[in-house]
């Protein structure tokens, strides 16, 4: 069984086909907004009590596309009241509304949302935190997602000149706990993010090889390595096989989308010759109180402290380019790259 639900945006009817099974993508079928460009824009790390000024910017860049990567609010909560009680503040904010009315949203989760502060496969409501997130998505009540665990789930965007996967990942659902020294992360080796089913799942969405583009968005950072927080090089053994996962399918055009710090910025990783990206896009309401640099070998450019959103530009003259940007209010850029050497 497949649903359809209708949305108007600038007079085209947008069809949203969504898919009964996590091995059929959800697809979209988007009229061009901009026959030249399809953009998406993605962001995290939204307090639902706080100011969100960021939305109106956002409705105005006019996305094809909005990509949650998780603290899509503040939940920290085992009971399902409070937790719900917040997802409809978040849902009830006017700037939000209108991005809701202007284009598609699609996301993930990470640990406030998923209702425990760093928390991984041992948070005892993680179930009925997964219902209620994907209440706050529209998930339909008959949706395969809800009698599976977790929250993973695939995405094709097909627009005028390119065909566009999104990879959802769960970062928490299935993630094994990991020991610390004096705050420090003591790496696990032997330990797991995704768990066998998602990387199962992943393995064979990657095999098809269906896009021309495709994004992975995770709620921890997958390149930084030098902090001290949440980041999938605190499992480095997952980390490898990710690269290496990606590297074995053929897929051209592959880079990760992540939220979670609360600061922005873009990074970049050789790995055996491919080129991987990870645009950091934190926070929506706020950032660090104070602006302590942080070292990262792997960033390109400067730091963002700003709050801000994510938008990936898509063009094609002759070859696609794919553009990653980080904005503040009114729109301005403060960070930007292009993702090159992608063997097009």
């Amino acid at each position: 069984m497949k649903r359809f639900l209708p949305l108007i945006l600038g007079g085209f009817l947008l069809s949203l086909l969504l898919s009964c099974s996590k091995s059929v993508a959800t697809q979209f079928t988007i009229p061009a907004k901009d026959p030249n460009v399809l953009k998406i824009a993605f962001g995290s790390c939204s307090d639902e009590k706080k100011a969100q000024p960021l939305w109106k910017d956002i409705v105005a860049e006019s996305p094809d596309l909005w990509i949650w990567l998780g603290d899509n609010i503040y939940g920290d909560t085992e009971d399902m009241d409070i937790m719900r009680s917040k997802y409809n503040t978040q849902k009830s904010n006017p700037g939000y509304k209108a991005l809701m009315a202007t284009c598609p949203i699609i996301g993930t989760w990470d640990d406030h949302d998923y209702g425990v502060n760093d928390g991984g496969k041992e948070f005892t409501a993680k179930a009925e935190s997964q219902q209620a997130f994907l209440d706050f998505l529209d998930y339909d009540s008959n949706d395969p997602v809800r009698s599976s665990a977790g929250v993973y789930d695939t995405y094709i965007l097909h627009h005028a000149f390119a065909n566009v996967k999104v990879i959802l990942l769960d970062c928490r659902y299935f993630r094994d706990s990991y020991e610390k020294d004096n705050k420090w992360p003591i790496p696990n080796y032997g330990g797991t993010i995704l768990g066998d089913t998602q990387w199962e799942w992943l393995e064979a969405e990657l095999a098809k090889k269906e896009a021309d583009v495709t994004i992975i968005a995770s709620g921890i950072q997958v390149i930084p390595s030098e902090h001290r927080f949440e980041k999938w090089a605190n499992f480095p053994n997952e980390k490898h096989r990710l690269f290496d996962t990606v590297i074995a399918s053929g897929n051209k055009n592959c880079f990760f989308i992540s939220g979670d710090r609360h600061i922005g910025e873009i990074s970049k990783e050789m790995h055996e010759n491919y080129p991987f990206y990870d645009i950091t896009s934190s926070s929506l309401t706020h950032g660090w109180k104070i602006r302590r640099e942080e070292p990262n070998a792997r960033r390109i450019g400067d730091i963002v402290y700003d709050i801000n959103y994510g938008v990936i530009e898509i063009t094609k003259d002759k070859d696609l380019t794919i553009k990653a940007l980080l904005k503040t209010k009114e729109q301005k850029v403060l960070s930007s790259s292009i993702l090159d050497g992608r063997n097009n």
